[in-house]
């Protein structure tokens, strides 16, 4: 599992250099984690010497966050991480549990055993890392993985793709949440209760399941931004 998750993270779509990738992947993740804040400047000079590389791939990377919507690149002048837009979470979460919903169903018709494997594997790695606060990123990197694998057995890996680029202001709101011990329990315990339901066979469950774990209400952001307000537009 550990190679695997390496090889998706190092993965090098459209035929991207690795370094972009590696770059990408890092750069993306430290905004996500809110590592990198909303309204952050970034310069590239300083990251050329961080990541140890040129400006090529440092150039296709951003570019890639910028059309993610989490940098904005104004020519000539600055790079700054963008701030978060209702809007944009409000599509995002629509957007995720229509996918999220019709991979599950297809999942569920067939139950494929390798992805039922390594979806248990993802959840057992999560369970290692989740008492250690210090690892909590690794935690949401294989909270991510974990619908990855769900989207890679139905076959649609690029859909994936395209889901993770719209739901980068989602992501960070979720970030701005309390990670306690009950609340990555709840998260692992869907996880749980949606392989099980797969491997069931019984669509209808696993589509409530799916939905479940899922599922935000339109208002839910709302009192993050009353406690981040410079986070957000």
């Amino acid at each position: 599992m550990t190679l695997a998750f390496d090889m998706m993270r190092q993965d090098t779509p459209m035929g991207r250099p690795m370094a972009s990738s590696r770059i990408y992947d890092d750069l993306r993740q430290r905004i996500l984690s809110l590592d990198l804040p909303p309204g952050t400047a970034l310069t590239r000079a300083d990251l050329a010497r961080e990541y140890d590389v040129s400006q090529t791939p440092l150039r296709d990377a951003m570019q890639r966050l910028d059309q993610d919507g989490l940098i904005r690149i104004y020519p000539q002048s600055k790079t700054l991480v963008t701030r978060i837009n209702l809007a944009q979470i409000r599509e995002a979460l629509f957007l995720r549990q229509a996918l999220e919903t019709e991979v599950t169903k297809k999942l569920t018709r067939d139950p494929p055993p390798e992805t039922l494997a390594r979806l248990r594997e993802v959840i057992a790695l999560q369970r290692a890392v989740a008492p250690d606060k210090t690892k909590l990123r690794r935690f949401q990197e294989l909270d991510e993985f974990f619908h990855y694998v769900m989207f890679e057995g139905a076959g649609h890996p690029n859909l994936h793709a395209l889901l993770r680029a719209q739901t980068g202001d989602l992501d960070r709101v979720r970030r701005l949440q309390t990670h306690s011990s009950d609340r990555l329990e709840l998260i692992l315990q869907g996880h749980e209760r949606i392989v099980a339901a797969i491997e069931s066979g019984d669509v209808d469950d696993a589509v409530r399941k799916i939905r479940r774990h899922t599922h935000k209400p339109d208002d839910w952001a709302d009192e993050y931004r009353a406690r981040h307000e410079d986070y957000f537009t």
